[in-house]
């Protein structure tokens, strides 16, 4: 019995989509610029994630240390810093390593070349570049170094200096910017999100106001509340199905179209992306299609069944 209902208001939800006809493809049009918004949202957020990435990547603090330091005290302190919590990765440039970076980067700058020439011995030391898994822990590191533990490794005695007061403004800056644009990305996701529910919802009402007749007609002969409220929300689910359709295949020339002209500019092939991610998005405007047009659809129709 109840499949046989269950069945009764699955039919009945396609028979009202067909019926609407225009108003179920208003409703459709409507749902598909939620989940546009909702789409573009998630692909302005991995341009905003790749660049702030990209940011990170090249902060970082860099520890020097003196010329002829004892390569096992240098090995021994990299271990120690490996192991913060903070820390993502040490990386070790050798004195030697240090020299020919420095020949390869002045490469064309001749009197520092024949400087060095000249000198019988190698000037550099070598050092440590240090990356944290947060902007913000690069503080807790450069206090590590200062503290009583860095003092019994006998780092102290090797350490020339450290980058990182150098380096505070540009650390500090970007961590505002990024905890910034996090709170700015989420407050318009937020916004546009709530009016395209508001819009969304208010025409599935009207689609629901065609049918208030029928309705009233049914609570008459007795249908309960779910008899009748059923259909319509199987007409919002067929909304958000059709409209995530819909939206795949809109995005899908536009992400080509940015694949190939604004890479440079972005940062990320938004089409490999998209393409790659093409199940997640799925589901995410799926989920979020089928939820809202089955949401507005259930409370457009309680005005009607209080009745």
């Amino acid at each position: 019995m109840l499949m046989i209902e269950l069945k009764r208001i699955i039919k009945n939800g396609f028979v009202n989509f067909t019926r609407s006809g225009v108003i179920s493809w208003a409703a459709v049009l409507v749902v598909t610029i939620t989940l546009s918004v909702i789409t573009a949202i998630i692909l302005l957020q991995a341009v905003l994630h790749f660049s702030l990435d990209q940011i990170k990547d090249k902060v970082d603090v860099t520890i020097y240390f003196n010329v002829n330091a004892d390569e096992n005290k240098i090995l021994s302190f990299k271990e120690s810093l490996e192991k913060l919590p903070e820390v993502e990765r040490v990386s070790y440039i050798s004195d030697s390593e240090a020299l020919k970076l420095f020949r390869e980067r002045h490469s064309n700058d001749y009197p520092t070349i024949a400087a060095l020439d000249e000198i019988s011995t190698n000037p550099l030391g070598g050092y440590l570049n240090v990356k944290a898994k947060e902007v913000s822990q690069y503080e807790s590191i450069s206090n590590f170094l200062k503290s009583d533990n860095a003092l019994v490794l006998g780092s102290v005695s090797i350490i020339d200096k450290v980058n990182y007061h150098q380096n505070k403004i540009v650390i500090d800056r970007l961590n505002n910017i990024i905890s910034g644009a996090q709170k700015l990305g989420f407050l318009i996701t937020l916004i546009l999100i709530i009016i395209s529910i508001i819009i969304t919802f208010n025409t599935i009402r009207l689609a629901i106001f065609i049918s208030k007749e029928e309705i009233g007609v049914m609570r008459l002969v007795g249908a309960s509340k779910m008899r009748v409220r059923g259909p319509f929300m199987i007409e919002g689910a067929i909304y958000g199905v059709l409209s995530t359709i819909i939206t795949l295949v809109l995005f899908l020339p536009l992400t080509i179209y940015f694949g190939k002209n604004m890479t440079s500019f972005l940062g990320i092939n938004m089409y490999d992306y998209y393409i790659s991610n093409l199940f997640q998005i799925l589901v995410i405007i799926l989920l979020s299609g089928v939820f809202l047009g089955v949401i507005s659809s259930f409370f457009a129709i309680r005005k009607y069944l209080n009745k």
